[in-house]
């Protein structure tokens, strides 16, 4: 994804500099450089985890773009929040807080097609190459896909952020808006239905 994507206006990239407090001041600012900037660190990242949730690299470009205009709706209210300087603003993580607006998009989108399908959703990879799907084109990686994707929504969420993005338990539980105990409960939880459900699949071969 390409700031083009979103029809920024251009800015000059030094305007961008700066905390994650200040970025949001700026993007308060109607600074659309900053946008720039952001789509730029964060924009991969937020795509991977909107594509291996949905499974559809196209619905994974639109919740990616939707956190980023979300973003920018309500930079003026974060502003307010924690302004640069002061205590607060330490608190503010930027890419921490687009994770979780992403992995929550994902999940409602899913859901969404859960209840109006009336059935589970499909798996619907993209076969366009990815930069890190080198890894997966083997038939090991399409099963472990196909099982990841056959979990509850946020037991896959939870697969997702540990072990494709690596993300630390911590950080992990925040993007789901949980904390580390329960977050690590859902984990286990997930943890166990792949297992099973390899030993399933196994018993079946």
């Amino acid at each position: 994804m390409t700031a083009a994507g979103l029809h920024l206006p251009s800015a000059p990239d030094a305007a961008a500099s700066g905390s994650d407090a200040t970025q949001i001041q700026r993007l308060a600012a109607r600074d659309a450089g900053v946008l720039r900037r952001v789509v730029d660190v964060h924009a991969a990242r937020l795509h991977r985890i909107a594509w291996r949730m949905t499974g559809d690299a196209a619905e994974a470009e639109d919740i990616v773009q939707e956190a980023l205009l979300r973003l920018w709706d309500l930079a003026p209210a974060m502003a307010a929040r924690y302004p640069a300087g002061s205590r607060r603003a330490a608190d503010i993580r930027l890419g921490g807080w687009l994770q979780r607006v992403v992995t929550n998009l994902s999940i409602d989108r899913l859901r969404r097609i859960r209840r109006l399908s009336g059935t589970d959703v499909p798996e619907r990879m993209d076969d366009a190459p990815l930069a890190d799907a080198v890894a997966e084109a083997c038939e090991e990686g399409a099963r472990a896909r196909a099982l990841i994707a056959a979990l509850p929504e946020r037991q896959r969420a939870a697969i997702v952020l540990t072990y494709y993005e690596e993300l630390p338990n911590a950080e992990a539980a925040a993007a789901l808006d949980m904390n580390l105990k329960a977050f690590e409960s859902l984990l286990h939880r997930a943890r166990a239905a792949l297992r099973l459900a390899f030993a399933v699949q196994e018993g079946c071969r």
